[in-house]
């Protein structure tokens, strides 16, 4: 099967309009948890200042790391399980395939989001490698043995 895949700048713009998604509904929760806060009679502890600032401490801050953590996970996840196609990827006409020419399947899109992780560490090395592989594929989609590709008048297929 021959594919036209996602290049790195149309990736990297779906990518972002994703990630901006996820800021603005991560930017919802932590405004209605700021309004609840000080409501809470648990609010105040002896030992930190009073307001708002407060309350920021460390385990307040690895908490909310790891609520934004779990919801880029589940968004990543449902998206590309569910259809192929986070909000951003179907925008720029990309979408998530298996090698196989197969739909990902929810095991294999959660194995792609923890790839993803991996990617990042190396100064994001396994995303830029998009560029120098002849398949478009990044270390996340060689994990997951996952193409991304573009759509054209016929469908996705080249």
């Amino acid at each position: 099967m021959g594919y036209r895949y996602g290049g790195f700048w149309r990736r990297w713009m779906a990518y972002f309009i994703d990630k901006t998604i996820l800021i603005f509904i991560y930017t919802i929760i932590i405004v209605l948890e700021l309004a609840i806060i000080p409501l809470s009679p648990y609010s105040r502890h002896p030992n930190m200042p009073a307001g708002i600032w407060g309350e920021m401490s460390g385990p307040f801050l690895l908490g909310h790391f790891l609520v934004y953590v779990g919801i880029c996970m589940a968004y990543f996840t449902y998206f590309h399980g569910a259809c192929g196609q986070t909000p951003g990827k179907v925008l720029l006409k990309l979408r998530v395939i298996q090698v196989t020419g197969e739909n990902l399947t929810y095991g294999v899109a959660f194995l792609r989001w923890l790839g993803s992780i991996i990617c990042r560490i190396p100064l994001y090395l396994g995303f830029f490698w998009i560029v120098c592989d002849g398949r478009k594929q990044g270390w996340h989609d060689k994990i997951a043995a996952t193409l991304v590709v573009s759509k054209t008048n016929g469908g996705y297929q080249a």
